[in-house]
């Protein structure tokens, strides 16, 4: 019995990777094919693990590539600086930027308070979902409004829903209910399998925050 030939197993691989990735590329052009709608997109990044706002930021970064105008909102965050506030700030005028500004509800222990501030914040909100000017929205954190009952849940559906057609709106944060992953076109979850903070590294400027 007989080595085979190298060269001869070599060409074997090539093709069978060959006929896979065709085969692959069929089902993709496939499906490409039969996306014929055209309308912006609302997208929910859920879960968690670490990393719904960095991906949503990075949207935000994709819209920007196209010249595209923004809008971020923030709920919950702001009592510290983040490193995406900084950089939009001073780089990108075309983003129109909010946040709450009170930090996060266990710090402030005002209920009464942080209604107010989300009513306030919503109205940002609110504004950039009737705009058609604006492609995307971001409303970062946004569950928590939900959640903890600070904002009407009817009152978000609507506005996420009667959006302008070619806006795209993504709304992060954890839980949310099934209501609002109803109304959403895309829904990811991202799973918290292992976190650097639970083994006593600090949170780290430019990865955290």
């Amino acid at each position: 019995m007989t080595d085979q030939d190298p060269h001869t197993e070599h060409t074997r691989k090539d093709d069978k990777h060959k006929a896979s990735m065709q085969k692959q590329k069929a089902k993709v052009d496939a499906r490409i094919a039969e996306a014929k709608t055209e309308r912006g997109i609302a997208l929910l990044l859920t879960g968690n693990g670490k990393g719904k706002s960095s991906s949503a930021f990075g949207m935000v970064m994709r819209a920007l590539g196209y010249g595209q105008r923004v809008g971020v909102v923030q709920f919950i965050k702001g009592a510290q600086l983040s490193g995406e506030e900084l950089y939009l700030r001073d780089h990108c005028p075309q983003v129109h930027f909010y946040q709450m500004g009170t930090g996060f509800t266990w710090n402030t222990q005002d209920r009464s308070g942080d209604i107010s501030a989300a009513e306030q914040t919503w109205a940002e909100a609110e504004a950039l979902l009737k705009n058609p000017d604006v492609a995307l929205v971001v409303l970062d954190e946004l569950t928590y409004m939900i959640a903890y009952q600070y904002l009407d849940e009817q009152r978000i559906l609507q506005a996420i829903q009667n959006r302008p057609s070619a806006q795209s709106v993504v709304v992060t944060g954890r839980g949310g209910g099934s209501a609002l992953q109803d109304i959403m076109d895309t829904v990811s979850d991202v799973k918290d399998v292992k976190h650097a903070f639970r083994a006593g590294i600090k949170a780290r400027q430019g990865v955290d925050y």
